[in-house]
């Protein structure tokens, strides 16, 4: 059986998750992590989803059921996760979470004991001990070897302390008001609390989960109503979560959706100008714009781009030994302060460029414009691998000699293939997508 996708296990719950896959998988998890034990203890969190009851007593019966003593810690944002496993000394954490889908999905996600994200080869080991049902029956424990479990409420006070020590101390938050959407998530708690005590006036929506409203109609999926809430209250900036606090949509003080790309570039150039950057660098996926890249050239830094996925940005920056990256769509890693990326680690750096500049959210955070960009998903039959493809390289190349900047490649999840085509003329790059429409609707 096939469990682990880009990030985690993530379908919908009751079904692909039900509760004795999940039980199986929290099995197969304890017996991987147990093999480098140092400590017998998981952490586990959760998000606000109505189904987390379920999957946490699955995992928790699991995990025991193997020996492992597990600590539960009830909702809580993804990085809190990262950094609690290596805080409290556990061999591993587990987020319970399907980030910004809608509450009948729900996920699974691991961490090893320094709060990282497990890399492709631990998730393809703990499958195939999930797929073993021999070895899953031999390493079974009895008597006094099984496991306990104990629920610790207080550790919210320490994430907070964690994040409010990024923030520098010679700054405060008073005099800025600011729109907070928690997305009916797991920062429903930590994020108006880290705000309000570094002074700000917050005006906080959607902080009140009932297990069905998690990102509906709310938090980084729908920054719009955050965008008019900004002009409302007349506030300097917006600040829009999603249901797991790992993602943050910045709204300026127009009320104006911020760019993920732009956000990224304004921040690595406020971080290198601070002295705080390290390899002159940053790293972004295939996705970014290319003014990115042309931006941060302007200023002496480089951009390394990494495939999608938060965990494959955070792989290139520890190998080219740098501690800013980040996706367009709000996953942004300050490795300095955080394991992984973190909306409200994030969104106090953000915080500390206005306030350092002493301009506005819309001058700082709006350092260039982007390139014309298409971006089409289309059906296919089959996923044919493109170097099979007959002719791609023909249609490509009068593209490439144009400057243009092509992106293609399959979805993880479904029978979609995902075209992008980049330019400095936006005729170029319409005229460009409508040749890969037709050449792909007759290859596959």
């Amino acid at each position: 059986m096939k469990l682990f996708g880009t990030d985690g296990v993530r379908g919908k719950a009751g079904e692909f998750l039900d509760a004795m896959t999940v039980l199986k998988l929290a099995k197969a998890a304890g017996i991987y992590f147990r093999k480098h034990s140092t400590t017998k203890k998981i952490l586990v969190g959760k998000d606000t989803r109505r189904s987390g009851y379920m999957i946490e007593n699955a995992l928790v019966s699991g995990l025991t059921a193997v020996g492992y003593d597990v600590i539960q810690i009830g909702p809580m944002p993804t990085p809190a996760i990262a950094y609690l496993t290596e805080s409290m000394r556990c061999d591993g954490g587990i987020m319970i979470s399907a980030s910004h889908n809608p509450f009948e999905d729900n996920g699974i996600k691991f961490f090893d004991n320094h709060g990282n994200k497990l890399s492709v080869e631990s998730e393809k080991a703990i499958e195939d001990i999930f797929n073993d049902n021999s070895l899953m029956i031999e390493e079974q424990v009895v008597g006094k070897n099984i496991g306990s479990s104990k629920r610790i409420d207080d550790v919210i006070g320490r994430y907070i302390v964690s994040i409010k020590s990024s923030f520098p101390t010679d700054l405060t938050l008073a005099g800025m008001r600011i729109v907070l959407d928690c997305a009916n998530g797991a920062a429903y708690k930590v994020a108006p609390t880290i705000l309000h005590e570094l002074g700000a006036d917050v005006i906080t929506i959607n902080d009140k989960p009932d297990g069905f409203n998690i990102n509906e109609d709310c938090g980084a999926m729908h920054p719009e109503h955050v965008g008019k809430l900004v002009r409302k209250y007349r506030a300097d900036i917006g600040l829009a979560l999603d249901g797991d606090a790992d993602r943050l949509v910045v709204i300026d003080e127009n009320g104006e959706i911020v760019d993920g790309d732009k956000l990224i570039g304004a921040l690595c150039n406020y971080l290198h100008g601070e002295k705080l950057l390290k390899g002159n660098a940053c790293v972004a996926t295939v996705m970014s714009n290319k003014a990115l890249e042309d931006y941060l050239a302007t200023k002496g830094l480089v951009l390394h781009r990494s495939n999608v996925g938060d965990k494959y940005v955070l792989e290139v920056m520890k190998e080219k030994g740098i501690n800013f990256g980040g996706e367009q769509s709000g996953h942004i890693i300050f490795l300095d302060a955080a394991k992984t990326g973190d909306g409200l680690a994030s969104a106090l750096q953000v915080l500390a460029l206005i306030l350092k500049t002493g301009k506005k959210a819309s001058e700082v955070l709006n350092p260039f414009e982007l390139y014309p960009q298409i971006l089409h998903n289309m059906k296919v039959s089959e996923k044919k691998p493109l170097n099979e493809i007959d002719g791609l390289e023909d249609i490509l190349e009068p593209i490439r000699k144009k400057g243009m900047r092509d992106l293609i490649r399959y979805s993880g999840t479904e029978n979609k293939i995902r075209l992008l085509v980049e330019g400095k003329n936006r005729k170029d790059v319409e005229d460009a997508m409508e040749t890969l429409k037709a050449f792909f609707k007759k290859a596959l």
